[in-house]
């Protein structure tokens, strides 16, 4: 195998571009292009499909990129296992998080964290999306729930809690349920966690009136916070909310579905410093 060749053929399906793929080596892209046509004839394989819009790999071409793409992780390897023998971590970490925690938790704690290591530089997307840490050249993502690919490790951080809470407004002209069954008939403000028609609440479901759906936890703590109904919201964006008296919190002792956050990150046998160091930092300083 030309070890130049693999990394030209991993860097073109990575940014699915010859042209990306070209500007990110330095290349011409009609070298690269040239490059993968003489590695198709050399193995007697074609290993791309092309179209004027998109490259798709063929069966043996994805088994071709698996392979290459570990080799290509074990010369990175390589360069960590050199780079690690400086006595503090150093260089860019990219980081994916969720919206809320990355504004309430995320940013406060990389801040620490860079001061206490300055040769850090951080690059940081807020996000609801799930990221895929190997497709898209993450260090770290914070995601909500484990990753369903088997190659990526999953760090658990903490369980997210959540409490029913609505306006003290909200329960004057409503009432205020004081058990499970008589939030039947309330008007609800749902997240994606949350069914269709009921709040995921032990027991029989019970129905309520899904006034107002979304899928940001700080959209729908506003909303509660101005009446529009009763929502299941994370414990940690909502303490000093209760503490003030803006919203109340509702049959203190009803258990609820607990989001678990994870720090998922590609599973490699020789972890870079930085990305170990901030992974235990993290975790060391996450409210309890």
């Amino acid at each position: 195998m030309g070890l130049d060749d693999a990394l030209i053929f991993t860097r073109v399906v990575e940014l699915h571009s010859f042209t990306e793929a070209a500007n990110s080596m330095g290349m011409q892209k009609s070298t690269v292009s040239r490059r993968i046509v003489q590695l198709e004839q050399r193995l007697g394989v074609r290993l791309l499909n092309r179209t004027t819009r998109k490259l798709r790999l063929t069966e043996v071409g994805q088994a071709y990129y698996e392979r290459c793409r570990q080799i290509m992780l074990d010369f990175a390897e390589a360069e960590q296992a050199v780079m690690q023998l400086q006595q503090e971590p150093a260089g860019l970490l990219r980081i994916t998080s969720p919206i809320e925690f990355g504004q309430l938790i995320l940013g406060g704690i990389l801040g620490d964290f860079m001061r206490q290591y300055p040769q850090i530089q951080a690059e940081v997307e807020l996000t609801s999306r799930h990221v895929d840490p190997l497709e898209e050249g993450v260090d770290i993502a914070i995601q909500i729930g484990q990753p369903r690919d088997s190659t990526l490790i999953a760090r658990k951080l903490f369980e997210n809690r959540r409490h029913l809470c609505a306006s003290p407004q909200y329960l004057t002209q409503h009432g205020t349920p004081r058990t499970i069954a008589e939030l039947a008939g309330h008007r609800a403000i749902l997240l994606p966690m949350d069914s269709h028609r009921h709040w995921p609440l032990p027991g029989e479901p019970v129905s309520c009136i899904a006034v107002l759906s979304c899928n940001n936890v700080t959209f729908a703590r506003a909303a509660a916070m101005a009446g529009v109904g009763i929502a299941a919201l994370p414990v940690m964006i909502t303490e000093k909310q209760i503490g003030d008296g803006d919203l109340i919190e509702l049959i203190p002792d009803t258990p609820l579905p607990a989001g678990e956050l994870y720090a998922v990150y590609p599973s490699r046998r020789f972890q870079a410093m930085k990305v170990k160091t901030f992974l235990d930092f993290l975790i060391a300083h996450l409210p309890t």
